[in-house]
């Protein structure tokens, strides 16, 4: 259960360094009119983050118009890899904006010709076919919708089996939350796909055992026969760790997808181009997917996202029958190749593999001074997570994990507690472009709030 933050102005300690400034109480006494009319009009649901309304926001800090700024470890949720507000992004969505062409449909435009080759030229051999969407669900979505007509392509009626894995997150969905394994975000479902399961994921530390033959097991113990699959789709970290599968797993997964007919499928979404020091994820792996979903830092701005795969996959619907009102619109397709280059050309992926041991370093320096609430520190290139537990068990504390947030908020450390599946991780992400100081000055904070808020009695 997700947790809203109180917005009655609070005093805090002054901070001025610089990447962080504080000078009023927060949230600030002036933003009280945008907040309460956010929360007369939006839903609840909108209420899970800390409460500074946002007025600009560049490279990897977050301003408000009164005079605060934060350093930010979110990325905007893991959007902004080239960094929030980049002049050469500005600039290609300005100069779209006034060449006149807001929108096409899927009528041709040079814009989305440049983008789709630029994406296939960053995937690997034989994944050469890219189709753009908005949204990472909806990515997701055209996954496990081509999966499903390729398998009954291959296999008949019978091969629509769809797997997935325990504590996944593919979207909001209704395909992406059945194929996803967080049980309460999906009770609304009812009447969930017999034919989409969840296994284990061996993270190795909330599921203990990583061997493969666990896969297996538990599609037996589901009653899906192996030439039912048609496809297996994993994020290549989860989400709410970030959690890692061995190397060892995947690469017994690839070998049994290809045995058994099924589509191996990549939710990059948050893993891609760039964040874990490789442009891919999944390349840490060694294995090449059959289909790519991607979206969030491909534009580090506007909602863009899409699926990268085979031919033989991508081109099953005829012209016409698989497409969508907005992809690759102009203006989001001219941002997201010029933050594309910016990755590339700044090896923005070589800047978060550098990083690494620094964020990795500090993190592991503060859970071994709490091992006793810090139960799992996980992370690879510039994404990572303390995941927070009640004292001595291993047993999730989500309100402990809130605490830290809503204390770093309060010393201009920005970064968010995933609701994921149970809420109990600090999610660490950066913009890409981060510096060894910023990372170490947001490590020095981090560490702050996590000893005061363990020192709270209760």
């Amino acid at each position: 259960m997700g947790k809203e933050f109180d917005i009655t102005p609070r005093e805090v300690c002054r901070v001025e360094t610089k990447y962080r400034r504080i000078v009023t109480p927060l949230p600030a006494p002036a933003s009280l009119e945008t907040l309460e009319t956010l929360r007369r009009v939006e839903p609840i649901s909108m209420r899970g983050q800390p409460p500074v309304v946002w007025d600009k926001a560049e490279d990897v800090q977050v301003y408000d118009r009164y005079g605060n700024m934060w350093l930010d470890w979110s990325s905007g949720v893991l959007v902004t890899n080239a960094g929030h507000g980049m002049p050469e992004v500005r600039r290609a969505i300005l100069d779209q904006v006034n060449s006149g062409l807001l929108h096409n449909y899927c009528f041709p435009s040079e814009e989305r010709a440049q983008l789709v080759d630029y994406l296939a030229g960053l995937a690997p051999e034989g994944l050469d076919k890219v189709f753009l969407l908005t949204t990472g669900s909806e990515a997701t979505e055209n996954a496990i919708k081509l999966a499903r007509t390729f398998g009954i392509e291959k296999g008949g009626k019978e091969k629509v089996g769809f797997v997935g894995f325990e504590r996944g997150f593919h979207g909001r969905t209704l395909g992406a939350q059945q194929a996803g394994g967080m049980p309460g975000q999906k009770g609304w479902i009812v009447n969930d796909d017999p034919a989409i399961v969840q296994v284990p994921f061996p993270d190795g530390y909330w599921t203990e055992n990583v061997d493969f033959d666990c896969f297996c097991t538990s599609l037996e113990q589901k009653g899906l026969a192996p030439d039912q699959v048609a496809g297996v789709m994993l994020e290549t970290y989860q989400g709410v760790g970030p959690d890692f599968a061995p190397m060892e797993y995947i690469r017994a997964l690839a070998e049994w997808c290809k045995a058994h007919g099924a589509l191996l499928i990549f939710d990059e979404v948050q893993a891609g181009f760039g964040r874990t020091g490789r442009m891919w994820g999944f390349e840490h792996y060694g294995v090449r997917p059959d289909l790519i979903c991607f979206g969030k830092g491909v534009s580090s701005s506007l909602p863009l996202s899409g699926v990268i795969g085979r031919a033989e996959v991508m081109d099953l619907y005829p012209a016409g029958s698989m497409t969508s009102t907005h992809t690759g619109n102009p203006v989001c397709a001219a941002a997201a190749l010029a933050s594309l280059k910016k990755i590339v050309e700044e090896d923005l992926a070589g800047n978060a593999a550098r990083l690494e041991g620094v964020l990795m370093g500090g993190l592991r320096g503060i859970q071994e001074q709490h091992t006793d609430v810090i139960g799992n520190c996980t992370g690879r290139g510039l994404v990572a997570g303390l995941q927070m537990v009640k004292r001595g068990v291993k047993e999730p504390d989500p309100d402990l994990a809130f605490d830290v947030v809503e204390r770093c908020f309060h010393k201009g450390l920005l970064f968010f507690a995933p609701v994921g599946s149970w809420g109990q991780t600090l999610k660490i992400s950066p913009p890409l472009t981060i510096s060894r100081e910023a990372v170490e000055e947001g490590l020095a904070v981090l560490g702050e709030a996590v000893d005061e808020a363990v020192e709270v009695p209760g």
